[in-house]
């Protein structure tokens, strides 16, 4: 595996703004931890073409590499913070998307 960044775009509506919040205050120490930087979020995307449209929040977050991502989703503090996520929100997708190597 290279040091080639990762991107985390995640999709989903947030159902139990208490319960997410719990969530959302223990993520951003546990994505430091691995080296990971919060890019942005978006509670009303535009879709300019496509047949499944997104709605609702859209987050992107990236990892200096895919081992640093991983590591990230296997923590087991980041398994039982998540679960705060899970009960508050209605999670479409949680997506890694590798970035491209540096071009010589």
């Amino acid at each position: 595996m290279s040091n080639t960044p990762v991107y985390m775009v995640v999709n989903l509506a947030v159902t139990d703004a208490e319960t997410y919040r719990k969530y959302e205050k223990g993520f951003f120490p546990l994505l430091k931890k691995y080296g990971g930087e919060f890019l942005t979020f978006d509670d009303q995307p535009l879709t300019l073409e496509g047949d499944a449209p997104r709605e609702n929040r859209m987050i992107i977050f990236q990892f200096p590499s895919e081992q640093a991502a991983k590591d990230w989703y296997a923590d087991p503090d980041y398994q039982s913070l998540s679960e705060f996520r899970r009960a508050g929100t209605s999670l479409q997708f949680l997506t890694m998307v590798r970035g491209m190597a540096p071009r010589s």
